[in-house]
C-alpha cells in the first residue's frame, strides 16, 4: 500500500570558507546532485567515522 512519508528537515544558517562552498559546490555540480545533499552526505559520513579516528 503506498504511503506519504513526510521528511523531518529542519533549517540550519551555517558559515563556511568560500573555497570551501567552491569546492563542495564542484563535487556537487560533478555527481549531479544538490549542494544540500552532498553537505548532508558529508556530514554524516563524518559521524559515522569519527570514533574510527
Amino acid at each position: 500500500m503506498f504511503e506519504v512519508k513526510k521528511n523531518n528537515n529542519s533549517n540550519k544558517t551555517i558559515r563556511m570558507p568560500e573555497e570551501l562552498i567552491e569546492r563542495l559546490q564542484a563535487l556537487a555540480d560533478k555527481n549531479d546532485i544538490s549542494f544540500n545533499q552532498l553537505v548532508v552526505q558529508c556530514c554524516e559520513y563524518a559521524l559515522k567515522h569519527i570514533n574510527k579516528i
